[in-house]
């Protein structure tokens, strides 16, 4: 657990390992949205821990998704996706 009571609130009640959040949300800050391997990577990245899984097909619609998105991506905008419905 950590030194942040909030977080380990957070962690508990959903099994979230918030360091991992941290580490991943470090990672976004500067990613590069336009290299596929990166945004590959940080969709993996947040289906472990959000604990769903992403098909090939629905990685792919992300990828192609977010690399020509115009708009600023971040987690929720992945998030979002991941929870979205065909």
């Amino acid at each position: 657990m950590s030194n942040n009571p909030l977080f380990d609130n957070i962690q508990k009640k959903t099994g979230v390992n918030m360091g991992e959040v941290l580490k991943l949300v470090n990672s976004i800050q500067n990613a590069n949205f336009k290299d596929e391997a990166t945004v590959r990577q940080i969709i993996k990245q947040v289906g472990q821990i959000a604990n769903k899984p992403v098909n090939k097909e629905t990685e792919d619609r992300l990828v192609n998704t977010i690399i020509n998105n115009t708009e600023q991506v971040n987690f929720n905008t992945i998030a979002k996706m991941l929870d979205k419905k065909k």
